[in-house]
């Protein structure tokens, strides 16, 4: 095994860094390794401390190379936050001068690249291309144009952004750390490539990773990513909400939660349940009910939030899958509050990879729900294999670092207007 047939994802959010380390032989997944630690530096998708974060990365990414064996020089890491946008590219070509001509994979290549540059700026970078639709001179909304004949060609471009600023800020990060950024991705939509199987690819879908203090929300028809909207909420909610009710630390409200969140009913929780809580030095009785009750208020506002802003899009009526990821869900009974408050079915993520989820059975520590921890790095990983032919060939190329890649950006699109 080449030291360089691997992935390595690396999940940066607010509250955990998370990791994983794939071995790769003959395009498959061999072997798989696991790591997480507490997260520094960073604040609803940025940074904030840059020497924390480096610590973390340099902790986390110690540990991996400790449990695999195996010498780590690029990652495959994540963006999401306040610094992503989007918007529709589009873009027109001539195809023939007189007449018409069969549309081949070039002509698309050539459209997408036309409507990629029109829809570049200087202050931001294009993360993800993802075509929309096609339309030529007979039909819209066409998926796939090869082999049509037509006399132009007019492609649909979905792209995510982020801000050109935190994409240095990130990249320094982490050469900092001793790696190199090899690739990148949208953190909501890396995480719907571990949990989306031909099921979740009909009709209309809509993704919901609720992370600490971001939820990622996509909207798929089809398929197709149609949109995204990234909300200033998370778990972290709930923590608060529990650190303010009993006026305790957010170290010892987030352990509380874990324990004895119940969302629900908090009146069939008998009155004089008491749980022990340390204050200072000492430990005081607090009624369980009462936590309960904060927990499932808090849980209850979230999930209301999370519809309106879904109801903006889309009618409730017409989803055909609504599925959800993040560890928030480990909270005892918030996928039923979600379904009370969508009124419709809300399925917890899977991961639908066979590959990884047959080599996930062999880590206890995954059990369970557990394994919803590592979801956005499964899907990294699963985006590389997706997308990229995985063998030696292509893993020991030498990759682009991602700041020389902004700077032609940068050249590249001030050509483009000046």
């Amino acid at each position: 095994m080449l030291n360089n047939n691997y992935i390595c994802a690396v999940d940066i959010g607010s509250n955990k860094i998370a990791a994983s380390l794939a071995q790769i032989r003959k395009n498959r997944i061999e072997n798989i390794f696991f790591d997480t630690i507490l997260s520094g530096g960073v604040k609803e998708g940025v940074i904030v401390d840059a020497l924390e974060l480096i610590s973390c990365l340099s902790k986390v990414l110690k540990s991996l190379k400790a449990k695999s064996g195996l010498k780590i020089k690029f990652i495959h890491t994540n963006f999401s936050g306040k610094g992503i946008s989007t918007r529709h590219s589009h873009a027109i070509i001539p195809l023939a001068e007189r007449g018409n001509k069969v549309i081949t994979s070039t002509d698309i290549a050539n459209a997408n690249e036309q409507a990629r540059i029109l829809g570049s700026s200087l202050e931001e970078e294009i993360i993800h291309v993802i075509p929309s639709s096609y339309s030529i001179d007979s039909k819209n909304n066409v998926i796939n144009p090869v082999g049509l004949y037509s006399h132009k060609l007019e492609a649909d471009l979905f792209l995510i952004c982020a801000k050109l600023s935190s994409l240095q800020s990130l990249s320094r990060a982490v050469s900092q750390a001793g790696y190199e950024i090899r690739d990148l991705s949208f953190s909501g939509l890396a995480t719907s490539k571990a949990v989306f199987g031909k099921e979740e690819k009909k009709g209309l879908s809509v993704f919901c990773d609720i992370g600490s203090d971001i939820t990622d929300l996509l909207i798929f028809k089809d398929g197709l990513l149609q949109d995204i909207q990234v909300l200033p909420l998370g778990g972290n909610s709930l923590t608060l909400q529990l650190s303010e009710g009993l006026k305790i630390n957010c170290e010892l409200a987030e352990d509380i939660k874990r324990s004895y969140g119940v969302i629900g009913d908090a009146g069939t929780i008998p009155e004089d349940k008491e749980i022990l809580v340390k204050k200072d030095e000492f430990y005081k009785p607090i009624k369980y009910r009462h936590v309960a009750q904060m927990a499932t208020d808090s849980s209850r506002l979230i999930c209301t939030q999370i519809k309106e802003v879904v109801e903006k899009k889309v009618a409730l009526h017409e989803i055909d899958h609504f599925v959800m990821a993040g560890r928030t869900l480990l909270s005892d009974g918030f996928i039923e509050m979600m379904e009370n408050v969508m009124g419709i079915q809300v399925k917890i993520g899977r991961i639908r990879n066979a590959q990884v989820s047959s080599l996930l059975k062999e880590h206890s520590e995954l059990s369970g729900q557990k394994y919803l921890t590592y979801l956005t790095c499964i899907g990294m990983a699963c985006e590389d294999l997706e997308n990229k032919t995985v063998g030696s060939a292509s893993l020991v190329r030498p990759a682009q670092n991602l700041l020389a890649r902004l700077i032609n950006r940068f050249k590249e699109v001030y050509q483009e207007y000046f």
